[in-house]
């Protein structure tokens, strides 16, 4: 069954589907086939939001908390790691220092991070990392060791820079995590911020995304009810095997703040960030970005990089840090 929704919403607006001017029947389908599978236990839990513009549904929750067989149902503050939808949001923490001046999208990396190694990646620029055209991994060859073993982010930026390229800069698409580790590290170059430091200071607090943090803070797990209990758990992969230390829901993995997916927030403020890119840089008359850089971000870049194939231009396009609507691709 749906969760019902508590106190917990109140001080926001909400919205019927029908107000928002969505169908109803297809509405309807939709929660059905989320809590069809939650009940078979295709997923442990979803929610589900809509909006348009500066309207939005209220959340609905289906499934539990975690995937334990005896797990209570998900409750309705439940926080979420939202894994690759990180990535998009850390983007526009770097085109928020691109609006200020701090460089240009042709900016070679090595110009910004002193360290980086340039064999065969002096010509990876900004643009590049954006628009996954780097040549950098996805994931490196040792990322579980170094979860193992606990490592800080700058461990996976190091590790980044030592790394083989898979191409030249700008000679192929391929998606690549690694490029949000070393964006994530130009944002601390430049500002003297973590980049979850930055994000929250540039856009959640702004936002009002009061339940947002790129990595749970220390004090997500004080107090007599920490705010840590109300993350829904996640099913890690087979082959991460026993993962308990440094899997994603360890404490390892909560408070690294990953670059390229260690986003933590909730439906509601996840949905006032989309509000804000909808109504170009501004919620409730706050503004956070301009006009123009969430117009430039939401294009395709490709055609812009000179030695790529011009099948991949037009069939995968990408904005900057945004996938696009790619052909037979939901």
């Amino acid at each position: 069954m749906l969760q019902g929704q508590a106190n917990l919403f109140m001080n926001h607006q909400f919205d019927t589907p029908e107000q928002i001017g969505l169908n109803l029947k297809y509405w309807n389908a939709v929660t059905d086939k989320l809590e069809g599978w939650c009940q078979s236990g295709k997923i442990p839990a979803a929610t589900l939001i809509a909006g348009r513009s500066n309207q939005m549904t209220a959340p609905l929750f289906f499934g539990h908390q975690t995937p334990a067989p005896d797990s209570p149902p998900l409750k309705d503050d439940s926080i979420f790691l939202i894994a690759s939808i990180t990535k998009p949001i850390v983007a526009m923490g770097i085109m928020k220092l691109l609006e200020q001046g701090e460089f240009l999208l042709s900016e070679r990396v090595h110009h910004l991070i002193p360290d980086f190694e340039t064999t065969g990646k002096h010509q990876i620029t900004v643009r590049h990392l954006l628009t996954h055209t780097s040549g950098l991994p996805d994931m490196l060859t040792n990322n579980i060791e170094l979860r193992q073993k606990h490592s800080p982010l700058i461990e996976f930026v190091k590790e980044t820079s030592k790394a083989d390229h898979f191409f030249e800069a700008g000679h192929a698409s391929r998606y690549q995590s690694m490029g949000f580790a070393v964006l994530g590290q130009i944002i601390q170059e430049i500002t003297g911020k973590s980049c979850a430091n930055f994000l929250r200071d540039e856009f959640f607090d702004p936002l009002g995304m009061n339940d947002t943090e790129l990595g749970a803070p220390d004090s997500w797990y004080e107090g007599k009810e920490p705010i840590i209990n109300r993350v829904a758990q996640s099913s890690p992969p087979a082959e991460f095997g026993d993962c308990e230390d440094w899997g994603w829901n360890s404490r390892y993995w909560q408070q690294l703040g990953a670059p390229w997916g260690g986003l933590f927030t909730t439906p509601v403020d996840l949905a006032h960030y989309s509000q804000m890119m909808l109504q170009k840089g501004t919620l409730n008359q706050t503004r956070v970005l301009g006009q123009a850089t969430i117009e430039t971000s939401t294009r395709n870049h490709l055609p812009g990089i000179k030695y790529l194939p011009e099948e991949e231009q037009r069939l995968f396009p990408w904005g900057l840090g945004w996938r696009m609507s790619w052909p037979g691709s939901s």
